[in-house]
């Protein structure tokens, strides 16, 4: 079977998730594109293809969830 990528990216408040070199859908949270990524890695994973999701890492003064600040 094939490799399924999964490739969250983004800046607070917009995020997207990359697949086949394409990102079609946005999203408010990096929490939020990573549960979408999971889902589709998980159909992925039934169809029998190895799987790989990354997310970067929490920015400095950033929120958690990589939601814009809002205050």
């Amino acid at each position: 079977m094939g490799f399924a990528s999964y490739r969250i990216l983004g800046r607070a408040g917009s995020w997207t998730v990359e697949h086949d070199g394409e990102t079609p859908n946005k999203y408010d949270t990096k929490e939020a594109a990573f549960e979408a990524a999971v889902v589709a890695a998980s159909l992925a994973l039934r169809q029998g293809h190895e799987i790989a999701i990354t997310a970067p890492g929490g920015e400095v003064g950033g929120t958690a969830t990589g939601a814009r600040d809002a205050s």
